[in-house]
């Protein structure tokens, strides 16, 4: 057994999966073989969910099957929305909003207790049941915070339109649907990230699907993983608010020590794939609303990152400002990332259980050796 100490555990194998691969040497993202710029573009985030969790792409029968299953599941417990209503009048944080209540969902799921948990036509049921409800709870604890009642979801429209459509109260715009409805697939899995390996550690001890997805949305919600995409938004706020060139923003923000919000990736060594995709939608956005300002913006701060420090964008760059120009309040744009990765962790859950082993690694003890233990009437 190898002493090496890999901290973070970066660079180590830990599992092998048939779910998604990373090239970062070369910027390129796969699901199950289909690369992320076709699967983005040509495939809703229902297929990439099928895709997933079944292996392959559903036929068109397959499809509707599917998506109308979950739809049917979109609709919440009286009890879970009336935590989420507490949270929200307590202003609690949104993610520990979400995570409270993707825990309470098992209280209300038939077939949470008693069957073995890594049954896996059980699992697909509870996948769909949780991936459905999620943006519920989201839209919900958003519209009571703001002071207005939440909007009941809807069976007859698309996952990414069901959400925008229990956010805003109004169906979106065909436009508006696509474009989120990509980045729920551009944000769907990323290999073994941080959430996703939390949800595998929880779910290879054989506790729950809930509670792997509980501890995987608990995970997603520090600011060195999921919180990155508000972080940029609430840097870009500041860089318009401070009457600066973007450029010169940076440059002061850099020499006095401080992080550009939504550069580097520890997989990545160029920019982001999502990134690239994203971007096209911002400009997109930003053009038919007549203002590209704060594509322009990011624009000219990706440049002088690339040139200057030779770090390239990663996806949270370009989705804060694509949130941002649909109208989207800041701060549940990492429940946003946790409603589109939960197809993710869930996959990965249902391959640990699979072929399931503890993870237990080991950590190297550097304490002191050869104590004298001194009676506490001595000490």
């Amino acid at each position: 057994m190898s002493d090496e100490l890999k901290k973070g555990l970066e660079g180590v194998l830990v599992a092998e999966s048939d779910l998604s691969y990373i090239d970062g040497d070369e910027g390129r993202l796969v699901y199950r073989g289909y690369t992320i710029e076709d699967l983005a573009r040509e495939a809703s985030y229902e297929e990439v969910l099928y895709l997933l969790w079944h292996g392959e792409l559903p036929t068109e029968s397959e499809l509707e099957t599917f998506a109308s299953a979950m739809a049917e599941e979109r609709a919440v417990d009286d009890a879970v929305l009336e935590t989420v209503r507490d949270l929200a009048e307590a202003d609690e944080v949104p993610m520990a909003a979400l995570r409270t209540a993707v825990s309470e969902l098992s209280a209300f799921d038939d077939a949470a207790d008693g069957e073995d948990p890594t049954d896996r036509e059980a699992n697909l049921a509870k996948g769909k049941r949780i991936t459905a409800k999620i943006p519920t709870v989201i839209a919900a604890f958003t519209r009571i915070r703001d002071g207005a009642e939440p909007v009941a979801p809807r069976e007859d429209l698309s996952h990414a339109a069901n959400f925008l459509y229990m956010l805003n109260g109004e169906e979106p715009d065909d436009v508006m649907e696509d474009v989120f409805d990509q980045a729920l697939v551009l944000h769907a899995d990323h290999g073994l990230n941080a959430s996703t390996f939390s949800a595998m550690v929880t779910s290879s001890t054989l506790a729950d699907l809930h509670s792997a997805v509980t501890s995987a949305v608990g995970t997603l919600g520090g600011s060195l993983h999921g919180g990155a995409n508000q972080n940029v938004m609430e840097m870009l706020k500041e860089v318009d608010e401070s009457a600066k060139e973007p450029v010169q923003w940076v440059t002061d923000a850099l020499d006095d020590g401080k992080r550009v919000a939504g550069f580097g990736h520890r997989v990545y060594n160029v920019k982001d794939p999502r990134a690239k995709i994203l971007s096209e939608q911002s400009e997109e956005l930003g053009e038919a609303a007549g203002d590209t300002k704060w594509y322009e913006m990011s624009v000219a701060i990706e440049e002088y990152m690339a040139e200057e420090k030779g770090l390239a964008p990663n996806v949270d760059f370009y989705s804060a400002t694509t949130y941002y120009q649909m109208g989207i309040p800041v701060d549940i744009y990492t429940p946003i990332f946790a409603m589109s990765r939960v197809g993710g962790w869930i996959a990965h859950v249902l391959e640990q259980y699979e072929d399931n082993r503890l993870i237990r690694p080991r950590a190297r003890y550097v304490g002191p050796m050869d104590q004298t233990f001194t009676p506490i009437d001595e000490r």
